[in-house]
C-alpha cells in the first residue's frame, strides 16, 4: 500500500477525538489525493502497523470509509479503494458545479466576517505565490493543492448552510472530484484557475451572488472538461 498523506499542514487537519476518526481522516486524505490508487487493496493489519495503532480503531475507520463510498468490502478479500467510471465522475462534477455555485450565491448574500475574509485572503495569497514564481515541482504542486482546498473550503464555510455542505461533501468524496485533485499542473492551467478564484471572490465580496454562482459553475465545469479529456481511452499521456 502506498504511503499515507501527511495532513499536518492541511487546511483540514485530523480531528481530535476517537482514534478511529483520526485514522479515517488520514486514510481519507491519502485516497482523495491519489496516494492510494483506485482498486488498490488496503490491508488492515499492515495499516495498523504503519500507523502504530491497534486493529480495532483501524477496522472501524475502514468500515466508516466504506460507508462513505470510498472503499469496497468483500468477504475474504477485505477492503479496496473504490474505482469510479468516467460517467460517474462527470456526474459528480456536474453536481459539484451546481452546489458550489449555490454556495457562492449564499456566501455573497451574507455579511463577510473577519474570519471568512481572512480565509479568502490567505487562500488567494497562497495561490498568488505559486503563480508568481511558478515551478512544476511536487512541492509547488502541493502548495497549490493546499491553496485550492483553502479557497473552496472558504466558499463552503461562507455559505453557512449545513445541508448544502453535507451534500457537497458527498460529491467531493471520490479521488477524481476531490478538491485535493489537481487535474493539470501546467502554468497556464494554474493561472487560469487561480484567476477564476480571484474573480469569484470579487463577486462574493461585492454581494453579486448570481455572478459569483455563474463564475463558480464555469470554473468547476472547465475542470470537468479537462478531467473528461484525461479519462478518454487511448490517451497516450495518461
Amino acid at each position: 500500500m502506498s504511503g499515507l498523506v501527511d495532513t499536518s499542514d492541511s487546511p483540514e487537519p485530523p480531528r481530535s477525538g476517537p482514534r478511529s476518526m483520526q485514522v479515517a481522516d488520514q486514510l481519507r486524505a491519502s485516497i482523495l489525493s491519489g496516494e492510494i490508487a483506485q482498486g488498490e487493496r488496503v490491508n488492515e493489519a499492515h495499516l495498523s502497523v504503519k500507523l502504530g495503532v491497534s486493529r480495532t480503531p483501524t477496522r472501524a475507520a475502514l468500515h466508516a470509509l466504506a460507508a462513505e463510498g470510498l472503499l469496497d468490502y468483500e468477504t475474504n478479500r477485505g477492503f479496496t479503494v473504490r474505482a469510479y467510471s468516467s460517467e460517474s465522475i462527470s456526474e459528480a462534477y456536474e453536481i459539484r458545479a451546481v452546489l458550489e455555485g449555490l454556495a457562492c450565491r449564499l456566501a455573497a448574500a451574507r455579511a463577510n466576517t473577519h474570519d471568512i475574509t481572512a480565509r479568502f485572503e490567505a487562500a488567494l495569497i497562497a495561490g498568488d505565490e505559486v503563480v508568481t514564481d511558478f515551478q512544476n515541482t511536487p512541492a509547488r504542486m502541493e502548495a497549490y493543492r493546499r491553496a485550492n482546498v483553502a479557497f473552496h473550503d472558504a466558499v463552503i464555510t461562507a455559505a453557512a448552510n449545513q445541508m448544502l455542505e453535507d451534500t457537497l461533501r458527498l460529491a467531493l468524496a471520490r479521488p477524481a472530484t476531490s478538491l485535493r485533485n489537481i487535474v493539470s499542473f501546467t502554468e497556464n492551467a494554474v493561472r487560469r484557475r487561480h484567476d477564476d478564484h480571484h474573480r469569484i471572490h470579487e463577486a462574493i465580496h461585492a454581494g453579486d451572488g448570481w455572478r459569483a454562482e455563474l463564475l463558480m459553475r464555469e470554473h468547476v465545469t472547465s475542470v470537468k472538461l479537462v478531467m473528461s479529456e484525461e479519462l478518454k481511452p487511448g490517451r497516450a499521456d495518461r
